[in-house]
């Protein structure tokens, strides 16, 4: 089934913290904390990095985003919104709409340790802090949990190999998937909002419409 995607406009309700998840022969590190959703407290995971230095991420955090996806965000309701399907923003694809121009270059992240002051986690979980501490609404974009409430596959969602590869007329494994990626967002208070965007190095664009890599792709 075609895995179920969207945003929360939300607040923060606890600090984040690091949590190891072992994928393979690698560690993936995320970024946790609470998020008041629709009544009910969910959880998020934002992908922050992995100790694999052969599949580390692509990321971009930028304090000066613009773009008019912020009118259209600022302007929702609170709560999560199901975008599962859309094509077009506010549903996010990094390679079919024009939402990371401006937004600076990709940056490799470090090899995690564990620790939560490696990048982007450190900077990432300042930026979360703030709006927890501040109350301020954050915007986060990605897969719905499918038990439970909550957020991960907070990254691109598209140009995975082996066995993430999305079949023709068969979606019991779409992991990848077009207008389905996943960022954080954050109204800072300024005309410009705080982004966070990322992607693995072993996801390669372009990509066709089922979100599988084009043949001679390479990392984003």
């Amino acid at each position: 089934m075609t895995l179920a995607y969207g945003y929360v406009k939300t607040k923060v309700t606890s600090e984040p913290i690091m949590k190891p998840s072992r994928h393979g022969h690698e560690t993936q590190y995320h970024l946790h904390c609470n998020l008041q959703v629709d009544g009910a407290t969910w959880d998020v995971a934002v992908n922050v990095g992995t100790n694999d230095a052969d599949d580390l991420l692509k990321y971009k955090l930028a304090f000066d985003f613009r773009h008019p996806l912020i009118q259209t965000l600022g302007a929702a309701a609170a709560g999560s919104h199901d975008l599962t399907g859309q094509a077009a923003l506010p549903a996010l694809d990094f390679l079919r709409s024009d939402l990371l121009a401006n937004t600076g270059k990709w940056r490799d992240s470090d090899v995690m340790d564990g620790s939560d002051t490696a990048e982007p986690a450190g900077s990432l979980k300042r930026l979360l802090s703030k709006a927890h501490q501040e109350n301020i609404d954050v915007y986060i974009f990605g897969r719905f949990y499918s038990e439970g409430d909550g957020l991960h596959d907070v990254h691109l969602n598209q140009g995975s190999t082996q066995s993430f590869i999305h079949r023709p007329g068969n979606d019991s494994n779409d992991h990848n998937d077009v207008w389905q990626d996943g960022a954080v967002l954050v109204d800072v208070g300024n005309p410009e909002w705080a982004a966070y965007f990322s992607a693995f190095n072993q996801q390669l664009v372009p990509t066709d419409d089922l979100g599988n890599p084009l043949p001679g792709g390479a990392t984003i």
